[in-house]
């Protein structure tokens, strides 16, 4: 489901980016598996649907460490989906009311997708804003899409020397 989010928040930015909103919005989410009580916690003058629990401050300390589109990940969620997900190990970390030692995971992309190969390009660096998203392109699209890949390679070509 996060990577979902994730996947949906890059559609919708090259949305607002085509509108005129130069800088993206990119989620950090920390996910933590383990027993929590939700439900209405507070008093009769202040009620607030909720969730409390040394899991849930686990998954906020975790997506308070992920960098901006990244989906961080204890090693008891990582236990559970380690067949659906590729995941690095980060180096482990301390946290202020958790007596050990926790081991984050940074989420890379899902099992299935080869490696190294995203399912959307989403690069932006000065000069160059790319979002190419292969799977909604029509096979009547494809060589219009190349042909302006080619002719943007080309533009580079002429302005900078090609890489060694």
């Amino acid at each position: 489901m996060a990577w979902a989010m994730q996947r949906r928040l890059t559609e919708l930015n090259a949305i607002w980016r085509h509108s005129g909103i130069e800088e993206p919005f990119r989620a950090r989410m920390g996910i933590n598996s383990g027993f929590c009580n939700v439900g209405n916690f507070g008093s009769s003058d202040r009620m607030d649907y909720t969730i409390i629990g040394a899991e849930a401050n686990l998954a906020a300390r975790l997506q308070s460490i992920a960098e901006p589109g990244q989906i961080v990940i204890s090693y008891e969620t990582y236990a559970l989906v380690r067949g659906d997900v590729v995941a690095r190990e980060l180096p482990p970390i301390t946290m202020k009311g958790i007596s050990r030692e926790v081991i984050p995971y940074a989420v890379d992309h899902l099992v299935g997708a080869e490696a190294g190969r995203r399912e959307v390009l989403v690069e932006r660096v000065s000069g160059m804003d790319l979002y190419l998203n292969p799977g909604v392109i029509s096979s009547g699209d494809a060589a219009r899409v190349r042909a302006i890949l080619t002719e943007a390679l080309a533009a580079l070509d002429n302005q900078q020397p090609k890489p060694a």
